[in-house]
């Protein structure tokens, strides 16, 4: 039986229904109609629906309607910050106007947007001693400060995003001393939080959503509200997410922060305790020491680290002498309200520290990321099911969509994954005609690519080949750093259309000049594999070194292989393929966004065509015309207009 509010929905899209009546060119989809009918039967229902819209199918829309016509509060996360904006300031305001709703709706991001007004303050207190440039801009951002509203940085139009003064003013929750702060009645943070506790509908991305829900941010005590319906959009980055916020990370950046702290304070209010320098410059020697021996060691394994007796003895003095030093700071306590604060972030610190240093729980992998300075400590649980299935309550609709979730034609990995394995599942393939409109080549003269040489120097001649049929107009994805920067090194000299080189410039700098030049040549890694738009003539070619496989030396694959073969499983079918084919399928969304385009798409990795577990990334990607012969699709780009 269809529900009011699917039967209210499916006016809206018909052929003479308000999208009609307001959006030019607008004609009924399909798939768009049954994705609209499927999330209005979840919100009626108070059910969960695990959707895969492909592109083109308009699932923005799709999923907007029916959650503004259903009148309830509505939590929308997004992957990205893009996705985030474009739909408050722009679909957002569009379909209300055109449906003729008023609902409250809220723009949430995390902290670290905001400007905090007491860091702000602290800086321009200790202006005398700030170099010129910073000062510069500190005194533009003060001036801002006045005149915003929201205190959102990304409204600040008068510094440069990549300004060394914003680190210092934005919101964190290491300087967050909640109601205990001299601005917290007009905090723009504990603001913006509010506006979202009264909106009907409210904006977020994913990591704000499950930071909040764990309870992992504090200062406030009010966090988002439990909404009726919560919609994920970009679902497939929830798995990686939640592997984040179940588990546990410190990094020894905050650390290093809280002992300088600890100095500054000494220098400025506690002069007559020497032993709080003592005991801070103790701890400083100590991280330095076990930072050099981690760099030295090079791996990320914390387990097989462990085997290191000096390393072990390292890591355990260091935190002998963090908790010293907590020890004294306890004793100290009410002398400061800084020090106050400080003493109970350190004690939080150490606690981890030492849950990580004892590395005993089998269900999780132990990793280290080893930065330009600091390291970052992390615990992964193994599987997240049973985590997400309690967070996501009976009592409210969840629906997870995103272009790319199944794999094989099943949406039972990613269901399975997230604890939703009683979601209804649907897939609605796109309505582009990748036929007519797309040419898939895995060029015939391919080696093998664990050949890297070889492997290199074939990409390279593919490369040149394509570049020129495709007038540039090309973006070249790869698995690795190493290989970007070696084939990037070979194609400096070797041809005349501009070349754009992920790390040159910010992501969206990048994809701007692409976008100005008209023939260029865009090279990157993951980042650029999801998430861009690049729409007509403008890219015409995507070329992807080799199946993008997971490292086998990866922390929490390794853990996860070891628990599936201990139960009697197989780590590549249950893991590394399928998060082989969602990740290629990202990579393949790049090539066709628009009906009208057309572009080939060229993998210099055989193995799709010569293993038996290739049919399956066929099975999961668009139905392209394909071909073995590099010159047939050659002669497809030279015809692209």
């Amino acid at each position: 039986m269809t529900s009011r509010l699917a039967t209210e929905v499916a006016r809206v899209f018909a052929a003479d229904g308000a999208l009609a009546r307001h959006v030019t060119g607008f004609s009924p989809r399909d798939s768009q109609t049954a994705m609209a009918a499927a999330v209005s039967e979840a919100i009626a229902a108070r059910s969960s629906l695990v959707l895969e819209a492909g592109t083109g199918v308009g699932k923005t829309f799709a999923y907007l309607i029916p959650a503004l016509l259903s009148g309830k509060q509505i939590i929308i996360s997004t992957g990205s910050k893009n996705l985030q904006e474009q739909l408050f300031y722009k679909d957002l305001p569009a379909l209300t106007q055109m449906l003729g709703l008023k609902p409250r709706l809220a723009l949430l991001k995390g902290r670290s947007n905001y400007l905090c007004q007491l860091r702000l303050d602290k800086q321009m207190r200790e202006a005398s001693h700030t170099e010129a440039r910073l000062l510069d801009d500190l005194l533009k951002v003060n001036q801002w400060a006045g005149t915003s509203k929201d205190g959102d940085i990304g409204g600040l139009t008068s510094v440069a995003e990549n300004s060394p003064a914003l680190p210092l003013l934005v919101s964190t929750k290491e300087s967050c001393i909640g109601k205990r702060c001299d601005f917290y009645d007009e905090c723009f943070t504990r603001k913006a939080r509010a506006r979202a506790m009264d909106a009907r509908v409210i904006v977020v991305n994913h990591h704000l959503f499950f930071a909040d829900s764990l309870l992992k941010d504090t200062g406030f005590a009010e966090l988002l509200p439990d909404p009726d319906v919560v919609i994920f959009d970009e679902a497939h980055l929830l798995p990686d997410i939640c592997v984040n916020y179940f588990g546990q990370q410190c990094s020894s950046r905050v650390l290093d922060s809280l002992l300088q702290q600890v100095l500054a304070l000494y220098r400025s209010e506690l002069g007559d305790t020497g032993q709080l320098a003592q005991f801070s410059q103790r701890c400083l020697a100590r991280l330095a020491d076990w930072h050099n021996a981690l760099y030295a060691r090079d791996a990320n394994d914390w387990r097989q680290l462990l085997g290191d007796k000096a390393l072990a003895a390292l890591s355990w003095g260091l935190l002998d002498e963090l908790q010293a030093l907590a020890k004294l700071l306890t004793a100290h306590l009410g002398r400061s309200e800084e020090l106050d604060d400080i003493a109970v972030k350190l004690a939080e610190f150490n606690a981890k520290l030492a849950q990580f240093f004892h590395c005993d729980n089998p269900q999780a992998a132990y990793g280290i990321e080893l930065g330009n300075r600091f390291v970052v400590l992390r615990i992964s649980p193994i599987e997240i099911a049973r985590e997400c299935a309690e967070l996501f309550n009976p009592d409210t609709s969840w629906v997870f969509t995103s272009a790319t979730l199944q794999v094989d034609r099943s949406l039972a990995h990613f269901a399975k994954q997230m604890g939703i394995d009683k979601a209804r599942q649907a897939i609605l393939d796109s309505p582009f005609d990748y036929p007519r409109q797309a040419l898939f080549c895995v060029p015939r003269q391919l080696g093998s690519v664990s050949n890297q040489q070889q492997a290199l120097k074939q990409l390279v001649e593919v490369c040149l080949q394509a570049i020129d049929a495709a007038q540039g107009r090309t973006f070249i994805l790869f698995t690795s750093h190493r290989m970007l920067e070696q084939v990037a090194l070979a194609l400096r000299s070797r041809t005349q259309y501009p070349l754009l080189v992920q790390g040159q410039a910010g992501k969206q700098s990048l994809l701007t000049k692409f976008r100005q030049l008209g023939n260029a040549v865009l090279l990157g890694t993951a980042s650029f594999w999801e998430g861009v738009d690049v729409r007509g003539r403008l890219l015409s070619c995507v070329i992807i070194d080799k199946l993008p496989f997971v490292s086998p030396d990866d922390t929490l694959y390794r853990a996860r292989a070891d628990s599936v073969a201990r139960h009697g499983g197989d780590p590549f079918t249950e893991i590394s393929l399928p998060q082989a084919i969602i990740s290629l399928k990202q990579g393949v969304g790049r090539l066709i966004r628009d009906e009208k385009d057309r572009g080939v798409l060229i993998l210099c990795d055989n193995r799709i065509v010569n293993r038996p577990y290739g049919q399956a990334f066929l099975n999961s990607l668009p139905p392209m015309a394909r071909t073995r012969d590099l010159d047939k699709a050659l002669t497809f780009l030279r015809r692209i207009p």
